[in-house]
């Protein structure tokens, strides 16, 4: 009860009410506090039943008798928490002052984590040393997630990767930012640079294979026109990829796009007036289909002129197999695939040296007189399931109508 609440008023603005705006706030606070607790408290009594008891022998020795009956107990929290998620990250995302607090609730799995769940706490206390980001990469499933050609060169540098596989993960990590002074960064952005490596050297080795790639990459751009957003080196290491499609810094990422595409209103033309992803074209200046196809580019005299001559066909049908391959390497779809399916037909041709895909002629079968197909006895299990060993034919021969009874047949 409040003496400050005003009486015999409708509901709306009741509502509206300052004292009631105060108690909503002390309320969600105290709810966070007591789920705070329970994480807590859940998390103390799982460390707590991995000790064993000891006892100490007439001889000295220290004897450890592991409990082999209990079973291990799940997390009470992440039984909770496995119902609630959803309603912690839309808090996170709406209440803007209690984000420090509800972000610490959160638990995801990475790939370090053994399938289990871990608070961003944890991720932080198992981050490198001259890390300074917290990496996330979003999908529809783990099995996509583990399977995404962006984790190569994090498993390399042994870097956890926090997977997201919720669709309120994107918009979360979109209005969060950073957590504990560290900023979440989607591994299929561009730009990404490890703090591990020389700078400098990284800068000049960046500026020799952009000039040394400036025809491919200005071929490529013309080439690809507005299916990517530029052509460019990549300036992070791809692993064994050729080339990827990565989201642009400003961007949303592939998954994100997928996500709003799903949306009931939007439609393909929104994606193109700037809702959409803004995909960037890395390129792996060490990958040999990329060298062979700089080799394929035509010589100038200098790399700003025009050049008249263009590329054979051969030349451009590999560069549209490098784009479709780098778009599904991104996570994206491919943006023409009957013509991604005619390249893939002459792929094929080569492979097998096939002169030509014309059809051979339809075959001209002899006509035949229609006859009943002949049972197949093994297939029925002999004669519909009967042994013809089980009839004694000697005895059914003697036999005759009046020895047969024929009301049980």
């Amino acid at each position: 009860d409040s003496d400050d609440l005003p009486l015999n008023v409708n509901r709306e603005t009741l509502q509206e009410d300052k004292i009631l705006k105060v108690i909503k706030k002390k309320l969600t606070r105290k709810a966070i506090d007591l789920i705070r607790d329970f994480a807590k408290k859940s998390a103390k009594k799982d460390v707590g039943d991995d000790d064993a008891e000891a006892e100490i022998s007439p001889e000295g020795d220290v004897d450890v008798k592991d409990d082999e009956d209990d079973e291990p107990k799940e997390d009470a929290y992440l039984t909770w928490y496995d119902k609630f998620a959803a309603n912690i990250k839309l808090g996170v995302i709406e209440d803007e002052p209690n984000r420090g607090k509800l972000v610490k609730l959160l638990r995801y799995q990475t790939s370090k984590s053994d399938g289990k769940l871990i608070p961003l706490a944890d991720y932080v206390a198992g981050m490198k040393d001259w890390q300074d980001s917290i990496y996330v990469l979003g999908g529809t499933t783990l099995e996509e997630i583990k399977s995404s050609p962006f984790l190569e060169t994090f498993k390399d540098k042994g870097l956890e990767v926090i997977y997201m596989t919720e669709a309120i993960d994107e918009y979360l990590v979109k209005h969060t930012r950073d957590f504990d002074g560290m900023k979440f960064v989607d591994v299929s952005s561009e730009n990404i640079k490890f703090k591990d490596e020389d700078a400098d050297l990284q800068k000049r080795r960046e500026k020799a294979y952009q000039k040394k790639y400036k025809p491919l990459t200005k071929w490529l751009k013309t080439l690809y026109g507005q299916t990517v957003l530029r052509v460019q080196v990549a300036k992070r290491s791809l692993g064994s990829m050729p080339a990827v499609v990565s989201s642009s810094d400003y961007g949303n990422s592939a998954n994100m796009e997928r996500i709003m595409m799903a949306q009931t209103f939007q439609s393909e033309q929104d994606m193109m007036m700037g809702m959409g992803s803004m995909k960037v074209f890395d390129i792996n200046p060490r990958h040999p289909l990329v060298v062979k196809l700089l080799d394929g580019m035509p010589d100038s005299e200098d790399g700003d002129d025009e050049t008249s001559s263009e590329p054979d066909e051969d030349t451009t049908d590999a560069a549209w197999m490098l784009h479709d391959m780098a778009m599904l390497n991104g996570g994206y779809p491919v943006s023409d695939p009957v013509a991604h399916n005619k390249r893939m037909l002459k792929v094929l041709q080569s492979q097998y040296g096939l002169e030509s895909l014309t059809l051979e002629p339809e075959i001209d079968p002899p006509i035949e007189d229609d006859e009943p197909d002949e049972p197949d006895f093994d297939a029925m299990g002999g004669m519909g399931g009967m042994n013809m060993d089980d009839f004694d034919m000697d005895a059914m021969g003697d036999m005759g109508l009046d020895d047969m009874d024929l009301d049980e047949m």
